[in-house]
This record gives structure tokens, sequence and C-alpha cells, in this order.
């Protein structure tokens, strides 16, 4: 067993380390040759009272001033995988550990969204508060059962998500779940379908992650292409929307780049409006030029005294929280964008009519 456990921290460090390594060596900038021909999403339309604001610049700039507003700021993306009492490797959680990190994310006005909420722009969180995405690889048992009454067991994520919706009234109950050819460990179709459609019914998003999670760097395109779509088609018969939405496994990319989010096998095609790395550090606004719509980063969730001193979660958050200016509050406006007058440049121009600077 002590050998197993070795083995499984050094495979599960590998993780770690690919994901620096990605983000390392990408661009910063357009993150895939076909950037420039994803069409961005609109936000929400607004509201009537919203509309009505909408012809007073001033007051919304004076209102996104007064929150010190900064839709161009950094938004944290977090990587969980299993949830165990003890841990085995170093990106384990126990289920203590996600309802501390959850409560401190709560207190500190983190809002969740989900990953494709975040890709697409389509997304608002109250004045003052700041997005977050929580993303669930894998779909391990630990993520999702369902008891004998319905209800998600004792101290899976779901669970412990509402839990602490429960606790804190603002806190959004909805994540990001990155499956494979078994969700949650559900061998049964019919039990698959039953627990798509309760997390899909409840807000959460079921996306793909391959069919059996390789390192889709070492396999051929066309074998990259087969593990996607066989995914895909597996989500379609569980009642799953289509994906937008892509993890890489291992943050490992392809070999031909592009495969990550556009391809196509047996007559099935596949086209992601966004793919994840591994752990890295927190996204740039999906708003801003520099947002690396094929290549987004996440940050492993993981303490300092943990084996990450840097570059996950405790790290980071108290980064932010030492420098709030770097990071994404919201203006409360699902109709614009707001940010600092010096950050306006900062923003991609097809959201340029949006922007209310101040």
């Amino acid at each position: 067993m002590r050998s197993v456990a070795r083995v499984t921290v050094l495979a599960n460090m590998a993780v770690v380390l690919v994901g620096l390594a990605v983000v390392v060596l990408l661009p910063s900038g357009d993150a895939g040759n076909d950037r420039q021909r994803v069409v961005p999403a609109t936000r929400p339309s607004p509201t009537p009272s919203e509309a009505s604001a909408a012809g007073n610049p001033a007051a919304i700039a004076a209102a996104a001033k007064k929150v010190k507003a900064n839709e161009a700021g950094m938004i944290p993306v977090i990587m969980y995988h299993r949830l165990l009492r003890r841990r085995i490797a170093s990106i384990d959680r126990t289920p203590a550990q996600l309802r501390a990190e959850l409560a401190r994310l709560a207190r500190e006005h983190y809002v969740p969204i989900t990953a494709a909420e975040f890709v697409s722009g389509k997304f608002s969180v109250p004045a003052g508060t700041h997005p977050v995405v929580l993303t669930f690889d894998d779909g391990h048992p630990s993520h999702f059962a369902l008891d004998a009454h319905g209800r998600p067991k004792k101290d899976t994520a779901v669970e412990i998500i509402e839990e602490t919706a429960a606790r804190f009234p603002g806190f959004r109950p909805v994540a990001t779940f990155w499956v494979n050819g078994t969700p949650f460990g559900i061998r049964d179709p019919a039990k698959q379908k039953e627990a798509v459609k309760w997390l899909v019914g409840h807000g959460f998003e079921v996306a793909n992650h391959t069919y059996s999670h390789p390192d889709l760097h070492t396999l051929k395109p066309r074998d990259v292409e087969k593990q996607i779509v066989r995914e895909k088609r597996l989500l379609g018969r569980l009642g799953a929307p289509e994906s937008t939405t892509f993890a890489l496994p291992y943050g490992s990319s392809p070999k031909k780049s592009g495969l990550a989010h556009k391809g196509s096998w047996d007559g099935t095609s596949y086209r992601f409006d966004g793919v994840f790395l591994a752990s890295a550090k927190p996204s740039v606004s999906p708003y801003a030029k520099a947002f690396p719509r094929y290549a987004i980063p996440r940050v492993q969730s993981n303490g300092k005294r943990t084996g990450c001193p840097r570059f996950c979660t405790e790290y980071w958050l108290n980064w932010l929280d030492e420098h709030p200016r770097e990071r994404y509050t919201s203006d409360g406006d699902p109709a614009h964008v707001a940010v600092p007058r010096n950050l306006k440049s900062k923003i991609a121009t097809s959201w340029a009519k949006a922007v209310i600077a101040y």
C-alpha cells in the first residue's frame, strides 16, 4: 500500500508540474489559431430598471466607483479532485478542508459561477462581490451521490456546496463537474442519467473530460478526437447539455493543440468555447484582451503547509486579498463591463460598447 500511495502522490504532483509548464510555454494572449473565429457571448439582457439606468453612464460609473468595481480583474478557477477522509495524494482534499475553504470564499464575498458561464461572459454577481469557478475533475463518487431520500449524500462535494449556501445566503450553490466514462463511479446507465438530471436541474454543469482520461499529448490526433467524441456521445445519452467547456486530463495538451477545442470523429464533431489547464494561477477576466480562451489556468485547492507553498488556493486567495485592485470585483450591472479608467485599454474590442470606465 505504501508503494501504491507513493506512486499516486508522484503522479498527482505531475499534474501540477505539467499545468505550470503549459502555462509558461503557452503565449499569454490568443491561445489557439482559431480564437478570432469565436463569437463572444453577450451578457444577460438587463432588467427594465437596468435598461433605464443604461441611459445615465455617469450614474453607472459613480456606482461602479463606489464598490471599486474591476471587471478586468483576476478570477480564481479552483481545481478539486477526490474528497477523502484521509488524503492519499497531494491533490486530494478532505470534506472538512473543502467545507473550510468554501466558508472562507463565502466570507470573502466570492460567488460561484460555472465554467460555462465564465467563458461565455454570461454571468452577473452582486455589486462588490467576486466570481469564483469551482471545478471538480474525473467525476469521483465523492463529488456526488444521492441518499435514500433523493438528497446529496453527506460529505459529498454537492452536499458541502449546498450546506455552505444555506449558511451563507449570498453563496450561489453551483459548480462544474468534468466527468469521464463512468460519471461519479455509477455504472448503471439509468442511475447515471438520474444523477446528471439532478445536477443539471439544480444549476450544476456536467461536461467533457474525455472518455478514459488519457494523457492527450501521448495520443495520435485521431485518438484525441475519439476520446472527446465518445464522452460527448455519453453525455448526450445521459441528458447533459452540449459541453461548451473542456478540461484537459493532467492539464496536458494534444501535440496538435487545436484538437483540444475543435475536431470530429466518426461523423460527430465538437467545439468548445473554453479549454482549462491544471494547476497554476487565477485567470484573467473573460472580457480582457489577454483572456487565454483555450488555455485557461486553474488553481489547485491546497494549503501552503501541505506541499503547495505557491500556486495553490491558500497562497492565491491570500494574494488576491492583499492585492484587491488585481481581483475581479463586480459592479452588479449585467449590461456593462465596469473598470477603472486606466484599465479600459485591457478590455477586448468585442466588449468595447459595454465598457463603463470611471
